[in-house]
């Protein structure tokens, strides 16, 4: 998938995978609806500025889970999953989950 620009009207894979992933279990749906409804009202009416907060909790908690679960190691598999993980397009996630 290495060069691929846009992937299911996604911006990428990456990005149309962990979006994916977001949207389609129940639990973790409603966990960031609620967290995106958090970040509008941390946003405080400021364009851009919800979907920006949204982004950085979505980046922050999937780096946190994918070091958490790898245990901190340094081997290929950790070097895969950050290379994914940083082609995310996480402001385009953010934008289509608070557009919902």
């Amino acid at each position: 998938m290495a060069g691929c620009s846009v992937y299911n009207g996604w911006s990428n894979y990456s990005t149309w995978l962990t979006a994916l992933w977001v949207a389609n279990e129940e639990p973790s749906y409603r966990y960031w609806r609620e967290v995106a409804d958090e970040c509008r009202v941390q946003a405080e009416g400021v364009e851009g500025e919800a979907a920006a907060l949204l982004a950085d909790r979505l980046k922050q908690e999937h780096d946190d889970a994918a070091h958490e679960r790898l245990g901190g190691r340094a081997d290929v598999f950790t070097d895969l999953l950050s290379s994914t993980l940083a082609d995310v397009a996480w402001l385009e996630m953010a934008e289509h989950i608070l557009s919902e």
